[in-house]
């Protein structure tokens, strides 16, 4: 290569930087970091309290570092009371309403975006429109309706309510659109049927938005406070949210501040593992039902 040809090589010039899209990037960023902050302090502040043994906290209870360190609080959170119990009914109603929503509303969504019947758009369209009912609305009519059947303070009531997610047909019909119609054409030209296509090539695909799909009913489910509040009475039957709150009396915030908090931490425990878990699944699940690659 003589010196000529290198002589007409194009120049590769580094783009200049714009200092006002740096500063525009580091106060987004600070702002971000603030939020998290704000977020973190209650956080921090029951996880501090926790730590702490009761006796110290009747005279102080505002600090966000432990003053002492013990574990007994946890160790009351299992060991005496019901929280065990609490524990273990939202476990239960969690785990079962998660597994029958995502079976529900897969097959639902795989029926409206790929299997064509009479009626589907206004079977679809009246799925959607239950989205626009808040569920307080539902109380009433839910409440005499498993009352006339003797259902109250039993697992079935506090799990079927749950189990018609809208927003879940709609997330899985949208994904199941996007699916090439190729994909299914060639497995029923291999002599799969409608339940084997769906089981052996769709769902496989969909599993991103299955898991977010999961995330957002474990979430609600465990969080869920009026619904169980409404139905399950008995203190046997309370799950972790309605059993909190009933342990938030004035002799529990007086003297067993520290215990308090440390019942919360553990309600707390399963939704903070689920996110850092699931956390990739849930954004590329949310992208993929969105349309986005």
């Amino acid at each position: 290569m003589t010196a000529q040809t290198l002589s007409l090589a194009p120049e590769v010039t580094e783009p200049k930087p714009n200092p006002k899209r740096n500063t525009a990037n580091v106060l987004y960023h600070a702002l971000m970091i603030l939020i998290v902050l704000i977020w973190l302090i209650p956080l921090i502040w029951m996880l501090s309290l926790a730590l702490t043994p009761n006796d110290v906290l009747k005279t102080n209870s505002q600090s966000l570092l432990p003053q002492g360190f013990t574990l007994s609080n946890f160790a009351d959170a299992f060991l005496t009371g019901a929280t065990l119990r609490w524990f273990l009914n939202s476990t239960i109603v969690t785990v079962i309403t998660t597994i029958v929503t995502v079976v529900v509303c897969a097959m639902a969504g795989y029926a409206f975006a790929k299997l064509p019947f009479a009626g589907r758009l206004a079977v679809y369209s009246l799925t959607l429109a239950g989205m626009m009912v808040p569920k307080e609305a539902m109380f009433i009519p839910l409440f005499m309706m498993f009352s006339d059947i003797n259902l109250h303070n039993t697992y079935l009531a506090l799990i079927l309510p749950r189990i018609a997610f809208p927003l879940g047909v709609f997330i899985m019909t949208q994904f199941f659109a996007q699916v090439p119609d190729e994909i299914q054409e060639a497995a029923s030209i291999d002599g799969a049927s409608s339940w084997r296509i769906f089981y052996s090539v769709m769902l496989p695909l969909a599993r991103p938005s299955l898991i977010a799909l999961a995330t957002f009913t474990f979430v609600q489910t465990w969080n869920d406070y009026l619904w169980p509040l409404v139905s399950a009475t008995k203190p046997a039957m309370f799950t972790i949210t309605t059993g909190l709150a009933s342990l938030q009396g004035t002799f529990s915030q007086s003297t067993e501040l520290g215990s308090l908090m440390a019942r919360g931490i553990v309600g707390t425990l399963p939704l903070l593992l689920v996110f850092v878990f699931f956390q990739k699944y849930l954004i590329r699940g949310v992208s993929m039902s969105s349309g986005e690659k």
